[in-house]
């Protein structure tokens, strides 16, 4: 934790949020607003679209600071879980077609899902890209799918179960392996 870090207090400023100061959503902005953007445009992939969820985060945090429970968590865990979430409530939302190169709709090819994503450079430098890069490949190609699906293109357990044909509980445990794995591979 920097010193940096030490100085903002992000459970303060949410309070005076919840009592209607302006000035706080302000400085809360000025504090974390483009890592909001950053983690946000890593989900959508789109600037623009990256901008106005981020905004429209904001806002959202305005109004339901006064929700926010210490007990359960930081505030800045909380603040980045509020932009998280509406970035991956609008990705659902939108109309998003993904394209594959054979004629199983389950079967991603992994170079073609992440060519046309310069996010992922942006993301990471190059040598951690390419370790995941090579983690991903390292998954069999089920497993990879689901966890592309989960975390690059957005989509719930739910939806990749009915995506893939695949039964919720496999996805799930698929997924949860999976990510064993990768953090293994990874470290």
């Amino acid at each position: 934790m920097t010193d940096e870090s030490l100085e903002f207090d992000h459970a303060s400023v949410l309070a005076k949020c919840a009592r209607g100061e302006h000035d706080a959503l302000h400085q809360l902005y000025v504090y974390e607003g483009a890592r909001l953007l950053g983690v946000v445009l890593r989900i959508v992939k789109d600037r623009g679209m990256a901008e106005d969820i981020v905004h429209d985060a904001c806002l959202n945090i305005w109004q339901r600071a006064n929700s926010f429970d210490p007990a359960k968590g930081s505030a800045r865990t909380w603040i980045f879980s509020v932009a998280r979430h509406q970035a991956l409530n609008a990705i659902r939302y939108r109309d998003r077609e993904i394209t594959f190169d054979s004629n199983d709709p389950t079967d991603i090819d992994l170079d073609e899902h992440f060519q046309h994503s310069s996010v992922v450079e942006d993301a990471f430098d190059w040598q951690t890209g390419q370790r995941m890069d090579d983690c991903l490949h390292q998954l069999e190609t089920e497993r990879r799918n689901c966890v592309l699906h989960a975390y690059v293109d957005g989509l719930s357990h739910a939806e990749i179960s009915a995506h893939t044909g695949a039964p919720l509980g496999t996805v799930k445990a698929w997924i949860k392996r999976s990510l064993l794995r990768l953090r293994e591979c990874m470290a």
